[in-house]
């Protein structure tokens, strides 16, 4: 038996991204993590968790949002940025969202749902934008190969900035996603984004 602490924000939102971090990094000296997932539009939230992990031997994935969420073809990240994170060994990762993808495009096109979109749905139930990006982004990790799904692994996700959720799991590939495991709640919001 295991008994760890969970941090509880009271509502989610960018005010928490220290506290996760903080977390995240106590976590990792735990557990042994050699791997962690960050969503980071701008970059800044991946910048601030590689200044508390970095010399750890924790490998971080930066994973902004893909060219054409806010339409037109840039990325989130503006190219500077990529190329500093880069620079300190930060890997970033740009690509289609697991749980949305081209299901998204249907749903806005003919209406209804797609059985993803349930998924993503489902996941916010547990801690809001965060969690389900947590398990979103650690499935395109996977996938682009930057993490293992044979061991435990962080995955750190925020609702509109920042970071307010993060969790330890066993990734899966996409096409293995229900082989998934979250093992533990590092931390997350009590209520959900209004």
């Amino acid at each position: 038996m295991r008994v760890k602490e969970i941090v509880y924000f009271d509502k989610a939102g960018p005010e928490n991204t220290t506290a996760v971090i903080e977390a995240v990094k106590r976590r990792c000296t735990e557990l042994g993590i050699k791997h962690v997932v960050v969503a980071s539009d701008s970059g800044e939230t991946a910048l601030r968790l590689w200044e508390a992990i970095q010399n750890t031997g924790v490998s971080l994935i930066c994973v902004p949002q893909h060219a054409g969420y806010m339409g037109g073809d840039n990325t989130s990240i503006a190219p500077e940025k990529r190329k500093d994170l880069e620079a300190k060994g930060i890997q970033v990762l740009v690509c289609a969202h697991a749980l949305s993808g081209v299901g998204r495009s249907i749903t806005k096109k003919f209406g209804g749902v797609t059985p993803v979109e349930i998924i993503a749905h489902t996941l916010r139930r547990f801690g809001g934008d965060g969690i389900k990006v947590a398990v979103e982004i650690s499935v395109m990790a996977a996938d682009a190969g930057l993490i293992p799904t044979d061991r435990e692994i962080i995955a750190v996700g925020g609702s509109g900035g920042g970071a307010d959720a993060a969790i330890v799991l066993k990734a899966a590939h996409m096409n293995n996603f229900f082989d998934l495991e979250i093992r533990e709640i590092i931390a997350k919001p009590r209520q959900k984004e209004q």
